[in-house]
Order: structure tokens, then sequence, then C-alpha cells
């Protein structure tokens, strides 16, 4: 985890009212703003182990997911009678 930058602002995804401690997906943007811009991912639950990815490939997963394009992959789940604990 040497080249993850110590000084990143991580925001958590969970819904607004959520409470406890997930896990949670948390992202962190790294300096920059282009396409090649750094992009981090990890879960509440194992922060030590962090993904990396760049601006253009988060910006095409986030407009996939809002397209419904990932929604095979819940397709059967029911959702948790609870989903902000």
């Amino acid at each position: 985890m040497s080249d993850i930058p110590p000084n990143l602002t991580w925001e958590r995804a969970a819904p607004p009212d959520a409470t406890g401690p997930g896990p949670w997906i948390e992202i962190a943007f790294g300096e920059g703003d282009d396409g090649d811009a750094p992009v981090y991912l990890r879960e509440t639950s194992d922060p030590d182990t962090v993904v990396t990815t760049n601006r253009r490939k988060w910006d095409a997963f986030v407009l996939g997911v809002q397209a419904g394009e990932f929604d095979h992959f819940v397709e059967g789940l029911e959702k948790p009678d609870n989903p902000a604990v």
C-alpha cells in the first residue's frame, strides 16, 4: 500500500441514514482532474486493501450503473428489511 497517498479524503458509499460499521465501500479521488487521475476504492472492513483505477474508468462504471447495465447482477436478490444497518 506504499503507493497510496496518505492524505486521501475517503467518502463512504452508504445510504444517508446508514448506521453501524457497514461494511461499506469507500472511494477517494487522487490528484488531477483528467481521465488518468487515480481513483481509490476500499471496503471499510479491510481498509488496507485498496483497488486503484483511473477517473475515465470510474466515470464509465458510474454511467453504466446509472444506465442499468449491471442490474442483472442483482436479479433475484431481495432488499434487506433495514438496508441502513
